[in-house]
């Protein structure tokens, strides 16, 4: 039903916003162009952008060089089914990202959303024990503050106390939530954990070093070893969900190298197309596909999203990939980080701050109470830059790309915000 007095003018009144109380939620920003590490509003206004869009545009954006791929492709074949047809944009990612992964992680089966690669990982896994004659192991075990997504499967396997689906509980499936090993106690209790379910589990689940959405939790390569050790004893598929980590966020091009370790299947998203176009891709090990090759039908593995191996994104990924081997990343990134580390240092005095985290190209100031989270969006905007704390957690997560400057005008404009928060207390 139409209501003319909606808060949102027309044509926005159309639009149902994403995390937002409809309700209650001042008028959003309208973005009219990118370039580089800025959006261009309505208004006229140029935003630094501090968080790559959702954590997608790692090359900043309009990069020439995906640009020219997708207009290339877009020439030629925008899209075709990928159900009995393939063609070479997704034939020569495939082979790339296997090349890329550590250990044998050769087998990539794309998706079209970090959450769908999470869902396709949960069934991959299940079926794995399935096709083997082990239909009992099917739950998954995973980590406090842990997320993955907004699909009811990874609702299942998110934090269900500091989560955002706590109202969805009794319709979800009763995974088994565990702490992360971070020392002799946390381990001893985990593998506890391992020992009294592994009869019933299909995998375990991780964000490597870095639990986004479930508030920058970070933890050391140490634990994420530990983690994979307790894994093979016990004889349980490790699931690495590095949506967000992966393609050089944390230093490495992808989380898992830093802890030499192999998970039996990755999940990767985000900026897999450098922020242009939807994708995403679930890689599995070797010994994972072998046990779906088979005679019977009902053991292949039957999923297949309609855009999946979209030759568009496939050419941007593509793209993206030749940006790592031709540009400076990964030292632009160990640059950023050691910027980020002294220029939020001040924060860690403050009062109003519980502690202040960073790794790689991630700069997280968790606050010791609640904000009120759209004034202080509303406060970043003001400063000329574009930052969406959630929760207690002022994040930054700029473009690999962006200059000393720029983020240093990110970085004051946290501190700003902060000391002011801080003097309100």
């Amino acid at each position: 039903m139409s209501n003319k007095n909606s808060r949102f003018p027309t044509p926005s009144d159309a639009l149902w916003l994403p995390y937002t109380q409809m309700a209650t939620a001042p008028l959003p920003l309208v973005a009219v162009a990118t370039e580089g590490v800025r959006i261009r509003l309505a208004d006229g206004r140029d935003l630094i952008d501090g968080t790559s869009s959702w954590w997608t545009a790692c090359h900043g954006y309009n990069h020439p060089h995906i640009q020219q791929a997708v207009k290339q492709q877009l020439e030629i074949m925008p899209h075709v089914m990928f159900g009995g047809l393939i063609h070479e944009p997704a034939r020569q990612l495939a082979s790339r990202l296997a090349a890329l992964l550590p250990g044998d992680l050769n087998h990539v089966f794309f998706t079209d959303s970090g959450s769908v690669a999470v869902e396709v990982a949960l069934k991959m896994a299940r079926q794995y024990w399935m096709n083997q004659g082990q239909k009992n192991r099917s739950r998954i075990i995973y980590f406090r503050h842990g997320y993955h997504g907004d699909t009811f499967a990874t609702m299942a396997i998110c934090d269900p106390d500091e989560g955002m689906h706590a109202q969805f509980a009794g319709a979800m499936p009763k995974e088994i939530m565990a702490e992360l090993p971070v020392d002799e106690k946390s381990q001893a209790a985990f593998e506890a954990c391992l020992a009294q379910h592994a009869h019933e589990v299909a995998a375990v689940i991780i964000e490597p070093l870095v639990q986004g959405a479930g508030g920058m939790k970070m933890h050391d390569a140490a634990t994420l070893a530990r983690v994979a050790a307790s894994c093979q004893r016990h004889q349980i598929l490790l699931i690495a969900d590095e949506i967000m980590t992966g393609f050089g966020r944390t230093g490495h091009l992808f989380a898992c190298e830093e802890a030499k370790i192999t998970p039996d299947i990755i999940c990767l998203s985000k900026a897999l197309t450098g922020g242009t176009l939807a994708l995403a891709a679930t890689v599995a090990r070797e010994h994972i596909f072998t046990a779906f090759l088979s005679e019977e039908p009902q053991k292949a593995l039957m999923h297949g999203p309609t855009f999946m191996a979209n030759p568009l994104a496939c050419a941007a990924a593509n793209a993206s990939l030749d940006l790592f081997e031709q540009e400076p990343r990964l030292n632009q990134v160990a640059a950023l980080s050691k910027q980020l580390e002294q220029a939020l240092a001040p924060c860690r005095w403050l009062s109003s701050v519980k502690d202040v985290r960073i790794k790689g190209a991630i700069g997280a100031v968790e606050m010791s109470k609640p904000m009120n989270l759209n004034a202080v969006r509303s406060q970043f905007a003001a400063l000329g830059v574009w930052i969406r704390p959630f929760g207690q957690v002022i994040y930054l997560m700029p473009p690999l790309v962006i200059s000393a400057q720029d983020l240093t005008v990110l970085t004051e404009a946290v501190i700003q915000v902060v000391t002011a928060l801080d003097y309100a207390q």
